[in-house]
């Protein structure tokens, strides 16, 4: 039978540190448990179990089978009491009954009695302020490996007299009956946040558990005045002051998220999702996520050489005759992933927590070709671009996609975040102002028409503009406002060519880039007239 709440640590604890974690599961006895298992043992466990296989680096290489992503229309929001009046509910938060939850609870939990059983201790959020404890079962090796590199890892101590705040059930194999259970099909992600318990069924990707623990993290940090982020940092060191100078980048996928802040010169905090508190920010989690598709090690070294022993490779697919993987082969997904624990990476910021940031970055791949590539924001552009969370997608990316598309995620992150998307600006303006941060807009899609005419912009000219952002150079420069967008446009750069900075220069057809920009500046106009 589900309680409400998860045992205390006091109500269980007469029992062994494995019996006590299926007690905080909820769940009596199991076929099989294994119980915080290391790294390699989990690894030996997978390849056992004829879940993956090893790569030429010694990476592990799983299929995740029939989804290869996260499924949005099939997440769920229990709505009860303690979310019903808090919770933006429509197409992206859907509501879950409480007694439907409560009855597919109890048909995992008694389904997960009869399975071999991988259970872990993690935790979510550097900082211990605002840290949420995880029990997290799932009924592979290779997803509980993956818990093991995404979350923060208790050592030892700290597993003798863990009590977790969020219980994880992940089963792959349990799939839903939609008429019985209320789901959409039979796949789900279902977060209760008054009982503290997030359950995955039916999908075997992996990326729906560190999503659903951020969904949750997204509910309660700004209770505690916590803004959540769906964004990568990076620190370095201020040239004149000596101090750290913390970098946030902002983007939808595409957009160069996880490639720009993975610089040589400058620590990785983290590469997807952080907190910013009144003590400054720090990473959710213990690992990275990052896309592979036609990887490099010339154009990402960082994260190509993270990708060995211990970490995780996913539908990807081997060069013939060989344990050498093709990055350059969709077959499976365009969404190719690793996962790796961030201490993988050479610099990184260990732990994960650093001081307020001095730039912030909205990174755009703007297929129409109209935004500039670097351009200073007011507070109130700001909030207004992170509400919108604007990119484009371009021809070829989906089915029916044949000319670019406007794409809006509200805080570059709607998929997860509950809370109405105002309520997550409110809290980014106070921030900006509080600590004088200054913020960017970078277009790192296309330059000198759009996509099918332009040309992508180059990664270097890219670097080079967030350098000089960084080191300041930007301010002595003179600025031009954009004509259309309003916007704050540097008429100079180091590294950068000039003719590039204002967008309308590169276009041939000075008339067909003003139509078109004046296009997508209406499509932003209705779109915030949507949202409110």
């Amino acid at each position: 039978m589900v309680t409400e709440t998860i045992p205390t640590f006091t109500e269980v604890a007469g029992l062994t540190a494995d019996e006590r974690a299926l007690a905080f599961l909820r769940i009596r006895e199991v076929n099989e448990l294994h119980f915080q298992l290391s790294p390699a043992e989990l690894i030996e466990h997978a390849l056992r179990n004829g879940e993956g296989k090893l790569t030429d680096t010694g990476a592990l290489m799983c299929p995740t089978g029939t989804f290869t992503g996260r499924s949005p229309k099939d997440r769920y929001i229990v709505q009860d009491a303690l979310t019903a009046g808090r919770v933006d509910w429509g197409t992206v938060n859907i509501p879950f009954d409480e007694a439907r939850f409560d009855r597919l609870h109890r048909k995992m939990c008694h389904y997960a009695e009869y399975q071999k059983v991988y259970v872990r201790y993690a935790m979510a959020g550097a900082d211990p302020r605002y840290q949420i404890k995880l029990c997290i079962l799932t009924t592979s090796a290779w997803q509980n490996l993956f818990c093991s590199n995404m979350f923060l890892r208790p050592d030892d101590e700290a597993i003798q007299d863990f009590e977790p705040d969020f219980t994880v059930i992940a089963i792959p194999d349990f799939n839903a009956i939609p008429a019985e259970d209320g789901t959409r099909q039979r796949n789900f992600t279902i977060l209760n946040v008054s009982k503290r318990v997030i359950l995955i069924g039916g999908s075997g990707y992996a990326g729906e558990i560190k999503k659903g623990v951020f969904s949750a993290l997204n509910f309660l940090l700004p209770l505690q005045d916590v803004l959540p982020m769906h964004c990568s940092a990076n620190a370095g060191t201020n040239a004149i002051t000596g101090e750290q100078d913390v970098a946030v980048f902002f983007g939808l996928s595409g957009t160069g998220k996880t490639t720009l802040s993975a610089d040589p010169e400058r620590g990785l905090i983290g590469d997807d999702e952080h907190g910013w508190s009144d003590n400054g920010i720090f990473n959710v989690e213990g690992g990275c996520y990052a896309k592979v598709i036609d990887l490099t090690r010339e154009r990402e070294p960082q994260i190509y050489d993270a990708i060995r022993y211990g970490s995780i490779v996913e539908n990807t697919v081997f060069r013939r005759n060989s344990r050498e993987v093709d990055y350059t082969n969709a077959s499976l997904t365009e969404n190719t992933r690793t996962s790796y624990p961030i201490h993988f990476i050479d610099n990184a910021v260990m732990p994960s927590v650093a001081s307020h940031p001095g730039h912030i970055f909205f990174l755009t791949c703007d297929a129409f070709g109209v935004l500039p590539p670097i351009a200073r924001l007011t507070t109130a552009q700001a909030m207004d671009y992170f509400v919108l969370g604007y990119t484009a997608k371009v021809a070829g990316t989906e089915m029916g996609v044949t000319e670019p598309q406007a794409t809006f995620s509200a805080c570059f992150g709607a998929a997860f975040m509950p809370l109405p998307p105002r309520e997550y600006a409110r809290l980014l303006g106070e921030k900006i102002t509080q600590h004088k941060v200054s913020v960017w807009l970078v277009n790192t899609g296309w330059t000198g028409g759009g996509y099918g005419t332009g040309n992508r912009m180059k990664l270097s000219f890219t670097r080079a503009m967030i350098r000089a952002a960084l080191r300041g150079t930007l301010d002595t420069i003179p600025f031009e406002n954009h004509p259309v967008f309003g916007l704050a446009m540097p008429t100079l750069c180091p590294g950068v060519p000039t003719e590039l900075l204002n967008p309308r220069n590169t276009w041939a057809d000075t008339g067909a880039y003003d139509a078109k920009a004046r296009h997508l500046q209406t499509l932003f106009l209705d779109k915030k007239a949507i949202m409110g």
